[in-house]
């Protein structure tokens, strides 16, 4: 039986490349990022929240529990994978894995979890992030709740604020997703990255 999982959407990045502002409120072919992923996830997931620093007010019409950062100084996303451990160990004591994903990828794939799961259980491991094209995406990933205080040491003590440099100290599970038609894990981060997605978004309908 697969084992329950709740999913974070990651959201707490500054948007530089997008000229500021919240990026996964940014619309492609009619619907916002953020929705698209909430709809890619809401499926696979027992429980989403969304992490997301500010005014927490701005994402009311989602539904989802906000949850901040909880490390200072916009740490990065284990920061966000952080909070959403500790929100989970908190509120849904009982699940043992968070499944991570950034705000502003449309186009996850809908087997995301399953093929998480599936792979950390074969493989053993603690933690699992995925790869398309030869190129791996450390935020999206699945993580142990119960490594949340040694991510808190990482962070707080070590100042280790880069994905692969923590996940290296574990069992990590990479698991492949082809490229064709679309790259499920294509993220936007410029305007030209709103205008590519909304053509892909028609390969993806």
């Amino acid at each position: 039986m697969m084992s329950e999982t709740l999913g974070v959407i990651l959201a707490g990045g500054l948007a530089r490349r997008m000229g500021g502002g919240d990026k996964p409120m940014r619309s492609i072919a009619g619907r916002t990022i953020l929705a698209r992923v909430i709809d890619r996830l809401s499926h696979q997931c027992d429980g989403l929240i969304l992490n997301a620093n500010g005014d927490a007010a701005r994402f009311a019409a989602f539904n989802l529990p906000v949850v901040a950062d909880s490390v200072e100084g916009f740490a990065g996303p284990l920061a966000g994978i952080l909070a959403a451990l500790d929100w989970a160990a908190e509120h849904r004591p009982h699940v043992e894995w968070v499944v991570s994903a950034a705000a502003d990828c449309p186009f996850l794939p809908r087997d995301l979890v399953k093929r998480f799961q599936t792979a950390r259980m074969e493989e053993e491991a603690l933690l699992c992030t995925a790869r398309s094209g030869g190129q791996t995406h450390p935020v999206i990933g699945l993580w142990n709740v119960g490594l949340r205080e040694e991510l808190r040491h990482a962070l707080v003590v070590e100042d280790c604020r880069k994905i692969d440099r923590w996940t290296a100290r574990y069992k990590l599970a990479t698991i492949d997703w082809p490229v064709e038609p679309l790259d499920p894990f294509f993220n936007a981060n410029t305007p030209d990255d709103l205008e590519d997605a909304e053509w892909l978004a028609k390969l993806d309908d």
